[in-house]
């Protein structure tokens, strides 16, 4: 069963960067075929064509596949926001997308912010995309965006989010504005399979750590959107849309939180964890 949050997300999905060519076509077949009905991409994955592609091939009609996909921070400009989006869904193949993110604020507000978050706006209201939100907003940039957008106009912030760096300030906000949060990169790169906790967790469910660190970030109220190619691997992420994890086994979860953030590069806005 797919879970989906108060505004349609389903909180199980797939990442798909680096899922690119006939492969990442491939790999994405096989996650529509395991029962992923979210699809997350970007301009700057290179990865729409291939999403497009097994749409196409899996037979799905378009309204049972939940699409995301993120304005590249380089086409922030006023000249180049909407062109790049309604390429986006040309590339697709879609005349909307379901979500449309800002992949990256603005650098030292390189691009002045009202500009990009207004079209943004624009970008809803003109049909190109039924949702939207952000992806690497602190609290401080997601308070800008609920100024000029009105309370309640994000759909989801996505940022690092995993066992080893649960950022308990910026879900605290998030809950605090009933803002739901998408976790990219929710394995940590593979290293929650081999974490003793995770793996002992696991083994009382019958599933691997990858699906009990899942489950875990689903249960805190997270969507999760793990990237895999292999086909056991989808399907075992996949389970954890059935693991129900009691109070014990959380908090448990919860003490691995040691701030380790992985993705941090020079355009990084200031964290609040």
């Amino acid at each position: 069963m797919t879970r989906t949050t108060k505004d349609g997300i389903p909180t199980l999905g797939l990442g798909t960067f680096g899922r690119t060519g006939e492969e990442g076509t491939a790999a994405i077949l096989t996650a529509l075929e395991v029962g992923y009905r979210h699809i997350d991409t970007a301009q700057s994955y290179d990865t729409e064509s291939s999403v497009g592609e097994a749409l196409r091939r899996s037979g799905l009609p378009r309204s049972e596949v939940f699409i995301t996909t993120k304005v590249a921070d380089t086409n922030l400009e006023k000249a180049d926001f909407m062109p790049s989006v309604e390429r986006s869904l040309e590339i697709i193949g879609v005349d909307h997308v379901d979500l449309l993110l800002i992949h990256w604020p603005s650098a030292k507000d390189a691009v002045p912010f009202e500009d990009y978050m207004h079209a943004l706006g624009q970008a809803r209201d003109k049909g190109l995309a039924r949702r939207i939100g952000v992806s690497n907003y602190p609290i401080a940039d997601l308070q800008r965006a609920e100024q000029i957008l009105g309370q309640g106009a994000l759909s989801t912030n996505q940022i690092e989010i995993h066992p080893f760096l649960q950022a308990p300030k910026i879900c605290a906000y998030a809950r605090s504005v009933d803002l739901p949060l998408t976790a990219y990169m929710p394995l940590a790169k593979g290293r929650v399979s081999k974490e003793p906790i995770l793996e002992k967790i696991a083994q009382k469910h019958g599933v691997t750590a990858a699906a009990i660190a899942l489950a875990f970030l689903m249960a805190e109220g997270h969507i999760v959107i793990p990237a895999s190619s292999d086909t056991q691997r989808l399907r075992d992420n996949f389970a954890a849309n059935d693991v129900m994890l009691d109070e014990a086994e959380i908090a448990a979860i919860r003490a691995l939180d040691r701030g380790d953030r992985m993705i941090n590069p020079e355009k990084s806005p200031r964290w609040d964890d």
